[in-house]
């Protein structure tokens, strides 16, 4: 950096730039960064943020219906294979990720987050036509490769597509959307299953072909979203970037009239592609630190959110008795403290910085989730009061998970970004994700609160330890450019 630059704003630098030179210069990364908030943005946020819609509507479909599921005519599941279907589902998004992030990386943000929402909409339609565990299972697994994909793709459009002063607000705003299609979840099944509307035999069926109806609308949408310029940049496309950052300016333009001057260049050198020695060089030898943080975080609030959500129904049905046609009225204030909490506490996380929120965060529903565990360990709480106390948990939780998803996004560089964040997903998941929702539904099947208390407990412990390591060994991210947080690999 030139000592004479102002923070967060990238050096000018020269460079050839001539026909069949092997550097491109430009200044497109200040160019994104310095844009004023407009239509377009939202246009870009709305497109691409329905993934998290998607994914939530997917798991309270399930978590919702794990009653109805278990009946004799409907699928017949037990307690234990609603766990597993959750597992399964979680398996097959940890091999999506991996599999269409190192995609995403080499062919492009947009291409891939074209496919997966196609693969999603084709899993969950055929998810409706089940008729037995297997074949359940089967489809969940292929919709989970759907949502999977989705992840890296997305979250690397997005910080890299959104200016550095406001991307960790965004970025947790689109995250915690995922809580808009739990409510949404929620409210289908409620009608759905409706003795007077369609009923349990028939509304679980129609339940799923919905979200596939919903997935086509996204994806006529999403065509309008471009490239990525960075991208481009890196891929020594430096012709169709600057065509595309010309007519996002335009746009721009057009809403806020004459834009702000652009300061700083950067130079970036032709490579063939990013293989997996680079991938292992950035995460163990250059970034260390920054790995164990991720890790931490992703384990930690996949298992604390995964165990707790998959099977919440179960918990209110044989805990609570809870009717099965009436839990998805529990979703909704469930739903609403995920909803507000990204939405209130993000400004916060680039005002106040990223490690102190992000600590705050994870501890804050670490310490409720214990002291929930405790009285409902004792029996003290009703239906009601379980929902309230989730609520409250899940406000500080999900602002926790969606930093933790922007923290694996924008710590590392441009060519390693969406292999990076598949990487992160898929072992945090794969461990947190996979394990807690098949442990919770065995501990729910004993019959014994202790039992279920005890595994609260353990939930809760991971996110405050995850906490205090993102405290030591976080990255002071907020409102600088992803090329000062991460010089990129191609870069001079």
């Amino acid at each position: 950096m030139n000592p004479a630059t102002p923070p967060g704003v990238l050096s000018p630098r020269t460079a050839p730039g001539q026909p069949g030179s092997d550097t491109i210069t430009s200044d497109i990364p200040a160019r994104l960064d310095r844009l004023p908030w407009s239509g377009w943005h939202w246009r870009v946020t709305i497109a691409l943020g329905v993934a998290w819609v998607l994914d939530g509507l997917e798991v309270t479909l399930v978590g919702s219906l794990g009653g109805v599921l278990s009946r004799s005519d409907t699928l017949g599941l037990s307690a234990t294979q609603v766990g597993w279907a959750g597992s399964v589902y979680i398996a097959g998004a940890v091999i999506g990720a991996l599999g269409f992030g190192r995609l995403a990386d080499r062919l492009g943000r947009k291409m891939l987050f074209m496919i997966t929402l196609a693969i999603y909409m084709a899993a969950t339609l055929a998810t409706s036509f089940s008729t037995d565990f297997l074949f359940f299972a089967v489809c969940r697994f292929a919709t989970g490769l759907g949502i999977g994909g989705e992840y890296a793709a997305i979250n690397s459009a997005i910080d890299e597509l959104i200016p550095a002063r406001v991307r960790g607000r965004v970025n947790l705003a689109i995250n915690g959307s995922f809580w808009l299609g739990a409510a949404l979840g929620a409210g289908v099944s409620l009608v759905l299953l409706d003795p007077h509307v369609l009923g349990p035999q028939l509304g679980w069926r129609v339940g799923f072909g919905l979200g596939a109806v919903l997935a086509l609308a996204i994806l006529l949408v999403r065509r309008d979203v471009p490239e990525s310029p960075r991208w481009l940049l890196s891929h020594g496309r430096g012709e169709e970037a600057h065509r595309i950052i010309d007519e996002i300016e335009a746009k721009v333009r057009g809403q806020h009239g004459e834009l702000p001057p652009a300061h700083g260049s950067i130079t970036f050198r032709r490579r063939t592609g990013t293989g997996l020695a680079d991938i292992v060089r950035v995460l163990l030898r250059k970034y260390p630190r920054r790995s164990v943080v991720c890790l931490a975080l992703m384990v930690s609030q996949a298992f604390f959110y995964n165990a707790i959500l998959f099977t919440y129904a179960l918990a209110l049905t044989r805990y609570m008795n809870v009717s099965d046609d009436r839990v998805a009225l529990y979703i909704f204030p469930f739903a609403l403290g995920n909803v507000l909490g990204p939405l209130i506490l993000g400004p916060l996380f680039d005002r106040v910085g990223r490690r102190r929120m992000i600590a705050l965060t994870y501890a804050g529903s670490g310490i409720a989730l214990a002291v929930t565990a405790w009285v409902f360990m004792h029996g003290w709480l009703g239906a009601d009061g379980l929902a309230l106390c989730w609520s409250a948990v899940f406000f500080l939780a999900s602002a926790a998970a969606s930093s933790a998803y922007l923290t694996v996004s924008e710590v590392f560089p441009l060519e390693t970004r969406a292999l990076a964040i598949s990487i992160f997903y898929a072992v945090g998941t794969g461990v947190g994700g996979v394990i807690g929702p098949a442990l919770f539904g065995h501990l729910i099947e004993s019959g014994n609160r202790a039992d279920l208390a005890g595994g609260y407990v353990a939930a809760a412990v991971l996110v405050m330890v995850a906490g205090w390591i993102a405290l030591r060994h976080g990255v002071d991210a907020e409102r600088k450019p992803l090329e000062e947080i991460a010089t990129p690999l191609g870069a001079e």
